[in-house]
């Protein structure tokens, strides 16, 4: 099914503010989700409204406003309250954009939080302020460390950012098999999973996602992958989350940001940086390869495609999903 990209932020944001949200938070979750959508990664996009959704009607407990609980003019600790990630995590970035700005560099903490979604859409607002950004966050534990098969890590995504004089170089990445949000829209849908990326409950391989989500995800890279998923859950208890997690609640969200201009000359390092990207660009291609991408150049060209369009595709089920729960309002 088809919708036109306001009609589908509405949906969005209706759903969210049927289920506790201000207006304003919803508009940013809204926002936060359909540039999921444009940039062909449903799963992340009107999907997982409903998980947010579902989410916060079975929290017992109403959320707190985010709140600073310790501040310095580079860094901050933001408390989230359990808010939904997409709100507590811009809060964090536009925190770290400010102090980084008049600071040069910045590190700010948010813990308490979960869902916090695309780390590339916090890092293109650090990019776009002219600064480098590092961003990383621990999770659930969903996953098993190279060599087992009961669930220790999160998904822990790590992110970085740099500016360029032209388009920024940003790379995203989780450090499992697959992302917890493919694994619930497939199950939702009643899908499989691909063979080799999951273990059940006994530590069996799995194609059901019920099974993967009950038991445990493959890291992603093997040992080396393993390796980078440890160093992303210590820098997500940094924030103050806990050692071990369990469900989608109290998980850390830590950014960095940093102005080229206090080490190096900002407009020649974004020259440098163009320059690179470019080159990297020009590599001779293996055979049945079309071209050598920079990281994100794909999501930038599928998005700047989607607008054209001007629609996106949503499975019925889910918008009828998102529509149910809005009526509730």
């Amino acid at each position: 099914m088809s919708l036109s990209v306001p009609e589908a932020a509405e949906v969005v944001e209706r759903a969210m503010v049927a289920v506790g949200l201000s207006r304003e938070d919803a508009s940013t979750v809204s926002a936060h989700l359909i540039d999921c959508e444009l940039r062909g990664l449903n799963y992340g996009g009107l999907p997982r409204a409903l998980s947010v959704a579902e989410r916060i009607q079975s929290t017992a407990t109403p959320a707190r406003p985010p709140q600073v609980v310790r501040d310095s003019a580079l860094s901050a600790t933001i408390d989230g309250g359990d808010t939904v990630g997409y709100v507590v995590a811009q809060r964090a970035t536009e925190t770290a954009i400010e102090k980084a700005r008049s600071g040069g560099m910045a590190v700010v903490a948010a813990t308490d939080t979960w869902y916090t979604g695309m780390y590339s859409w916090y890092l293109e607002q650090i990019t776009a302020a002219g600064l480098v950004g590092m961003i990383a966050g621990n999770a659930g534990r969903l996953v098993a460390p190279h060599g087992g098969t009961e669930a220790r890590f999160g998904t822990n995504p790590i992110g970085f950012g740099f500016p360029t004089a032209d388009e920024p170089i940003i790379w995203d990445t989780g450090t499992s098999s697959v992302t917890y949000a493919e694994v619930v829209l497939a199950n939702r849908l009643g899908e499989e999973l691909p063979e080799g990326i999951a273990f059940d409950p006994d530590g069996q391989p799995t194609t059901s996602p019920a099974e993967a989500l009950a038991g445990a995800f493959t890291v992603w890279g093997g040992h080396r992958g393993s390796g980078l998923a440890l160093v992303v859950q210590l820098l997500g208890m940094m924030t103050g989350a806990p050692a071990i997690t369990d469900g989608v609640a109290g998980l850390g969200f830590l950014v960095v940001a940093i102005d080229p201009a206090t080490v190096t000359d900002a407009d020649d390092f974004r020259a440098r940086a163009s320059e690179y990207a470019d080159w990297v660009r020009s590599t001779r291609t293996a055979e049945g390869v079309d071209e050598v991408r920079m990281p994100f150049d794909r999501s930038r060209r599928t998005r700047e495609q989607a607008r054209e369009r001007g629609v996106v595709h949503v499975e019925p089920a889910v918008l009828d999903g998102l529509r149910r729960i809005a009526a509730q309002h």
